[in-house]
């Protein structure tokens, strides 16, 4: 069985800071970032989606952590084809236009290439540490399974050449009947990483907790079960606690996923309070026994 390392996808949330999971010690960002490290192997930093990283900020996150330290690293939302604010762009990059936000198309050709490297290249200080260990394409619902988006997860992949980018769908049709074995079929021969996802199911951007390894990594994400799914508000969206029960009856599943892979990432999603912390250690624990 390979590897399973766990974390969560945050560790600077407003609500994790009130809740007291750290300690009155951990006062600064980077005591933050030290405290975290020590009872976790692995974070996703989920803040690059809504504006891409400074090289200075990768820099200070290889020198706060241990050596075997992983950073996931979650894609800006320009490179997945989310509308974008048109203030997180770089500055010299921004389109003249009234739009709040805007997509790939609405930059030239020329701001689009420099958005990918500059992305790519504020990250190398993580590359040069042995510390990044995926980029995060999350897709929106509106990308559905067609020959182009399937071409663009391929460019995807020689675009981040040598890093290693994993997928995540938001929208059925990658799973609807013979779609699920095309799907998983068309990633392993190109040896694509697949994100398998926990999710409220029944909503447009609801897809089924299928778990497969497609290439030597695989990546699970669990995004809880709030009753409030469609709220704009991030809390109330990812708000949700799992019960021991639940925890206990995924860990099977998980040490069953890693027989396939060489490292399995499992990352908690429920960013509200402690709740992804506090999941996190105890599915940490389960895994361990």
């Amino acid at each position: 069985m390979g590897e399973i390392i766990v974390g969560t996808a945050s560790w600077t949330d407003r609500t994790l800071l009130d809740s007291g999971w750290y300690p009155p010690t951990a006062d600064t960002p980077e005591k933050r970032l030290a405290y975290y490290a020590r009872q976790f192997p692995l974070v996703e930093v989920d803040a690059t989606y809504y504006s891409p990283p400074a090289e200075r900020t990768a820099r200070l996150w290889v020198q706060r952590t241990p050596q075997d330290f992983t950073f996931n690293v979650k894609a800006f939302s320009m490179l997945t084809g989310h509308p974008t604010r048109v203030s997180a762009l770089y500055k010299d990059l921004r389109p003249v236009t009234d739009k709040r936000t805007v997509y790939p198309g609405d930059v030239t050709a020329q701001a689009y290439e420099e958005v990918w490297s500059r992305f790519l290249g504020a990250l190398d200080p993580l590359v040069e540490a042995g510390k990044l260990g995926a980029l995060l394409f999350q897709f929106p619902p509106w990308f559905t399974i067609r020959r182009s988006n399937k071409d663009y997860l391929l460019e995807v992949q020689r675009r981040c050449d040598p890093v290693r980018p994993v997928f995540e769908f938001r929208h059925s049709s990658w799973f609807d009947g013979d779609n699920a074995e095309e799907t998983l079929t068309f990633l392993r021969q190109h040896r694509l990483a697949y994100v398998c996802v926990d999710m409220p199911q029944g909503y447009r951007n609801s897809v089924p907790p299928v778990l497969a390894a497609t290439a030597d990594l695989a990546v699970v994400r669990f995004h809880g079960h709030s009753d409030k799914w469609t709220s704009t508000d991030i809390h109330e969206k990812f708000g949700y606690r799992y019960s021991e029960r639940e925890l206990r009856d995924w860990a099977p599943r998980l040490r069953e996923l890693a027989r396939n892979a060489e490292q399995t990432h499992v990352l908690l999603n429920n960013c509200y309070r402690d709740y992804a912390q506090t999941n996190a250690r105890q599915l940490q624990d389960l895994l361990a026994a």
